[in-house]
């Protein structure tokens, strides 16, 4: 291909609105183009990326035995509700009506779909197992879509879907994918970690994430320092606590707070470490309150006290809930002498003579002791881990670092079939709900993690099965006949031998040319310049090297292949 035959603007600024390198690097390098917030357009570079990642996934996923099919973008409202997840995506779902005045949605993903296409289709224990999968557009309304395609409103996504007889059926199948998704990274040139993660609104008791270690990441990575225990933030858990020795029940004691109601501001105050303060949150489900109690210095883990409360959707009282509770303004609430039901955290119980609401305004309490002072109905984990936190295998110290998902895999068990009623006929002649699987890739982002973790000040470098190209041919004097003839024979020579080479035949600055080559950073570029003009030698750079090395023309396509070989 000839670079003035295609299509790519690029960018010698950052665009004001990108935050991170993957975004502004993508838009510089003329890869993709903003239509609306979260919303971009592919030019031919970030298409034919978008298609190396696309064939990967594919291949692999043809491999291990799942069956590609494409199913609709758009689907009936009803459908969502019928799972119950219309209130758990909530605000993300885009919605329309048609001209019938049936309410549809550009799909956020796609199991009720599957489900409802395989309910007629798969009624016999002798059609399972099965593996289907897609690479179909999602939509999702982002409240705030960000750092270009790793959080937009529309993305690109494999999804595959397995069908078994019973969970050890769907444990096969689960590592199947698993392993197809490590092929995958693996292949991509992605520095991956899986981990433990939470399932959110897919549902289910069990799943994984793949992620890619970076600083830009959105998601948070835990890891032990010691043992391969992993997970993302949500569903990371700490070792329990060591109990303190101290049995010294101090007396309880009101304090005046005037207009203090956070942590911070009590804990200077009353010149006490966060960790001997106990915050008590006031949150509603089901038409129901709770009193949560966490440690001064831990965070809620809202999935966590979702999925320990079974519910779907929780959320913090209102102010109005909070004054008729505890009889004071949001800030002063305690547990001492609360009229609901109250949950603890696992660091709680072990707290002694610790700093809570008073629940009464401009007041805290110090010395307050579980037992004696106030009572717990029910105690889990419901926090996020800490720096300082131990693992709960092996009890050495956690890290706690960023990271970009690109794929999550679920054991969604009964939870679809169950409500689409997707039955299979078993050995015995018993109707009994298909087991799920769901397993996602999100491809753009694919793109941009790649980014993140492989560029410098000069602009992109390309793992070579990802690249747009392989080869970039630069000739610096395109109005020389022998420069420009042997450059175009080199192109010829190198696309015959099925090698991907872009020729840059623009008649520009050889150093206009050379920022562009870095900037779109083609692993292999073959310059064509006053050494051949000296000695007949081209010079070949590695784009992931600083280095580079001489040829001539006529040995430039063995040249080409071992170097293409090496990078694989």
């Amino acid at each position: 291909m000839k670079w003035s035959q295609t299509f790519i603007p690029t960018l010698k600024e950052d665009p004001s609105d990108a935050e991170v390198a993957s975004h502004k690097l993508m838009i510089r390098a003329g890869m993709i183009r903003k239509l609306s917030a979260g919303v971009y357009s592919y030019l031919p570079l970030g298409t034919r990326v978008l298609n190396k990642v696309i064939n990967i996934v594919r291949e692999e996923m043809n491999t291990s035995g799942a069956i590609e099919i494409f199913l609709p973008a758009i689907q009936p409202l009803n459908l969502i509700k019928a799972s119950g997840r219309v209130n758990v995506f909530g605000d993300d779902l885009l919605c329309v009506k048609d001209r019938h005045g049936k309410e549809m949605v550009l799909s956020p993903t796609h199991e009720e779909v599957i489900t409802d296409l395989i309910k007629n289709e798969l009624n016999s224990y002798k059609q399972l197992p099965v593996i289907l999968y897609q690479i179909q557009t999602k939509f999702r309304d982002e409240v705030r879509p960000r750092f270009g395609v790793l959080r937009s409103k529309e993305f690109l996504m494999k999804d595959a879907y397995s069908f078994d007889m019973d969970n050890d059926g769907l444990n096969t199948s689960y590592q199947k994918m698993y392993e197809t998704y490590c092929k995958i990274m693996e292949r991509c040139k992605l520095d991956y970690l899986a981990v433990e993660a939470d399932s959110g609104v897919m549902g289910g008791e069990v799943s994984h994430e793949f992620m890619i270690p970076n600083t830009n990441g959105e998601d948070v990575i835990v890891k032990c320092k010691s043992c391969d225990y992993s997970a993302n933030i949500e569903k990371a858990e700490p070792a329990p606590i060591v109990t303190k020795d101290d049995n010294t029940l101090k007396e309880l004691k009101e304090v005046s707070t005037p207009k203090m109601t956070t942590i911070k501001e009590v804990s200077g105050f009353l010149g006490v470490e966060p960790n001997i303060m106990l915050k008590t949150l006031i949150y509603t489900y089901d038409n129901k309150n709770i009193a949560v109690l966490v440690r001064g210095d831990h965070d809620v883990n809202e999935s966590k006290l979702t999925s320990v409360l079974s519910q779907d959707k929780i959320a913090l009282a209102d102010e109005k809930t909070v004054a008729e509770l505890t009889n004071s303004p949001i800030g002063f609430a305690g547990p001492i002498g609360l009229k609901t039901q109250v949950i603890a955290d696992q660091a709680v119980p072990i707290m002694k003579n610790c700093v809570v609401g008073g629940n009464k305004a401009d007041t805290h309490l110090i010395n307050a002791n579980l037992e004696r002072d106030f009572k717990i109905d029910r105690v889990a984990d419901i926090r996020y881990v800490t720096e300082g936190d131990r693992c709960p295998k092996c009890k050495d110290l956690l890290n706690i670092s960023n990271g970009i998902e690109i794929g999550h895999v679920f054991k969604l068990g009964t939870r679809y079939s169950e409500a689409l009623d997707a039955k299979f006929l078993d050995k015995t002649g018993k109707k009994r709900p298909i087991v799920m699987g769901s397993y996602g890739i999100g491809i753009n982002r694919i793109i941009a993690a790649t980014i993140e973790k492989s560029h410098d000040s000069d602009g992109i470098i390309w793992p070579l099965p990802l690249a747009p190209y392989e080869v970039l041919v630069l000739p610096i004097n395109i109005k020389d006949d022998t420069v420009m003839n042997t450059a175009t024979k080199m192109h010829d020579e190198l696309c015959e031998a099925g090698i991907e080479v872009l020729l840059d035949d623009r008649d520009q600055r050889a150093g206009f040319k050379f920022k562009d080559a870095d900037l779109i950073g083609i692993p292999i570029r073959v310059t064509i310049g006053n050494r051949f003009k000296e000695n007949g030698e081209v010079e070949i750079k590695v784009r992931s090297e600083n280095k580079t090395h001489f040829s001539r023309p006529e040995n430039i396509t063995t040249e080409i292949r071992n170097l293409i070989i090496s990078l694989k």
